[in-house]
């Protein structure tokens, strides 16, 4: 993946998929009680105009929009309570199982609805398949974990998030470039009512930061415009996009389903580097072998299609030794780019290969 946008991927790892993400926006705070960080936190959008207008952002966009954005600490108690959010957390660093995390993201509801969206949207997804290179039902499987095929895509005023979250200051540097690029969506002529989404920036249909809007997303209709929070061809195409820009190979499965048997020894799998990025996701898979060389190690394949014996894959055990345990290829690590997640990747994996079916 290119450096440039490593620390977009940062914080979309921060991001997990599940409906916590697009809980309902508060009501409104009643106008007496106000928030007595309200003129520290004006001061600081004030402090952010020159790096603002730098970017592009028009005097007169700042002067409309900076004065009606409040504090919401409700975002920061979102935010303190993912990994890593709050610095006195004592939290254990042990791995939970993958099962009960399949059983919620890899249900019959949504495999059903991803079969029946697939039918549907088939002609449109081989269009982009074509011209991609990337798998079709992996990018309806990214739109199903993402906002349920479109059902729930948050309501959360992007601005005002971003903004919040800016100020705090945990992750000050992400959010404030999150909080300019979604200035820059109002310079293109998003409708500031169109800037809806999870309560960390996450917008549209495929869930994107608005820095990745900019750079990744595409017009997938044809109709002049860039439109992921109602066109699905545009939210499909700007998936596709966005994994083939992360390294995705055509017609290379992102994995395979596997049994390890009983008396595999385990010893010197360990990788030999450290990911600079999210290393405890990366440090549960194995070093890379060839499906060759992890056939003749005496692993099975329980799944299917299986990748060419040439293909270099990982070996991870979500569940520990003895259950179901998965051989992931590069394409695997295009949709880790998408969500820094391991049961994130695999659900999206199983998903698609469901769907498919």
């Amino acid at each position: 993946m290119r450096p440039t946008i490593w620390a977009a991927m940062l914080l979309a790892a921060l991001i997990p998929a599940t409906s916590a993400i697009h809980a309902q926006e508060a009501a409104p705070v009643p106008t007496a009680a106000v928030d007595p960080r309200q003129a520290a936190f004006q001061a600081f959008l004030a402090g952010l105009r020159p790096r603002a207008m730098a970017a592009g952002v028009r005097m007169e966009t700042l002067d409309r929009v900076l004065p009606t954005l409040s504090f919401n600490p409700r975002v920061i108690t979102f935010d303190r309570g993912q990994p890593g959010g709050n610095p006195a957390s004592t939290a254990s660093a042990s791995f939970p199982a993958f099962a009960p995390y399949r059983e919620t993201h890899v249900d019959a509801d949504r495999i059903g609805r991803g079969r029946s969206r697939y039918a549907q949207l088939r002609p449109r997804l081989e269009r982009i398949a074509a011209e991609t290179g990337v798998s079709e039902s992996v990018m309806l499987a990214i739109y199903g974990h993402e906002t349920g095929y479109g059902r729930v895509v948050g309501d959360f005023d992007l601005l005002r998030s971003l903004a919040s979250l800016a100020y705090e200051g945990r992750r000050r540097e992400l959010f404030t470039a999150e909080f300019i690029a979604t200035l820059n969506l109002l310079e293109r002529g998003v409708p500031r009512s169109t800037l809806k989404g999870s309560w960390a920036g996450a917008t549209g249909y495929p869930q994107f930061l608005p820095s990745m809007y900019l750079r990744l997303a595409v017009d997938g209709d044809a109709d002049g415009r860039i439109d992921i929070w109602n066109s699905e061809p545009d939210a499909l195409a700007s998936i596709g996009n966005y994994l083939a820009k992360a390294g995705w190979r055509r017609d290379v499965p992102w994995g395979v389903a596997v049994r390890v048997p009983a008396t595999f020894d385990r010893s010197g799998l360990r990788p030999r580097l450290v990911s600079p990025r999210c290393p405890r996701v990366y440090d549960r898979q194995s070093r890379w072998q060839t499906i060759g060389e992890w056939r003749r190690l005496g692993i099975l394949f329980v799944g299917n299609p299986v990748p060419a014996d040439t293909e270099q894959a990982a070996l991870i055990e979500p569940d520990g030794p003895g259950a179901t345990a998965y051989l992931l290829t590069t394409n695997y690590r295009s949709i880790l780019d998408y969500n820094c997640s391991n049961f994130y990747a695999l659900s999206v994996g199983l998903l698609a290969d469901a769907v498919r079916q």
